[in-house]
Parts: structure tokens; C-alpha cells; sequence
């Protein structure tokens, strides 16, 4: 039987990169893990309607980098990037520390997995046939 390799594991560092990228040593590294889960889970949260695909974490000394990847920038930042300061207050009232929040466009949305998977979820939750769902996303993915 053949061994089964975790498909991000084996790429860290070759073709992927971390989403999360900073150092701890004891207690500190377990606080630090679950603040960066309820960080990803509060953005996504908040953005659900945005196509967010992928959140990035990087730590400084005296600041949380966060990079939202998007496919519709425009709902993230609102009108006069009122959207992006809001949610940034949101975010340095939960963690206390300052926050730089950066938004990235997906220049192809329908190539991205995540959100094609979770576009499919959401049209099955909408009662729409299985098949036809599955095609539409091929369909749009080879254009």
C-alpha cells in the first residue's frame, strides 16, 4: 500500500508558501496559534460574500501583517476604504496589537479551487442540480 503525503506539506517551501509566517518559543506559541485561527476565522466571517480564497499572517515585533487574497477587492475595501478600516479596527480591538491589513485581487477567480469549491457548495445549498453545477465550473474554468 502506497504511503499518503499531506498535498501542502510536501510543497511548503518548494512551490507553496506558509499562510502563516512568524517564530514563538513555549506557551507563547500556542496563544499566538489559536489568536491567528480566530484572526482567519473573523475574516472570513465578516467577508463572507467577498470570494476571500486565502489569508496570510505574518508577525512582527510590534505588529500582525495580514494579507486578504480576494476576488472582489471592492466589497473589502468599501466605498473610500471604509470596509478595510473597519474591519481593521474590529481586528486590533480583538488581538490588542496594531494591525496592517493589505488587500490582493485573484486575477482569476475561477481558477482558484477554493473558491470554485466553494461556489459549487453554495449552488447545492441553493438546491441546484449536481451536475450541472460541476459543469458550469469546468465550463468556466477552461474559458
Amino acid at each position: 500500500m502506497g504511503r499518503k503525503v499531506h498535498p501542502i506539506g510536501f510543497r511548503l517551501g518548494v512551490i507553496k508558501n506558509w499562510n502563516t509566517r512568524w517564530y514563538a518559543e513555549g506557551e507563547e506559541y500556542g496563544d499566538l496559534l489559536v489568536e491567528d485561527r480566530a484572526i482567519r476565522e473573523r475574516i472570513r466571517r465578516e467577508l463572507r460574500h467577498a470570494g476571500v480564497s486565502n489569508i496570510e499572517i505574518e508577525r512582527f515585533p510590534n505588529q500582525v501583517s495580514i494579507t486578504v487574497h480576494t476576488a472582489k477587492p471592492g466589497i473589502v475595501i468599501g466605498r473610500k476604504g471604509a470596509g478595510v478600516n473597519e474591519l481593521k479596527s474590529k481586528l486590533e480591538q480583538m488581538t490588542k496589537k496594531r494591525i496592517r491589513l493589505e488587500v490582493e485581487e485573484i486575477d482569476k477567480p475561477e481558477l482558484d479551487a477554493y473558491l470554485v469549491a466553494e461556489s459549487i457548495a453554495e449552488q447545492l445549498e441553493r438546491r441546484v442540480s449536481h451536475k450541472r453545477a460541476m459543469r458550469q465550473a469546468v465550463t468556466r474554468a477552461l474559458r
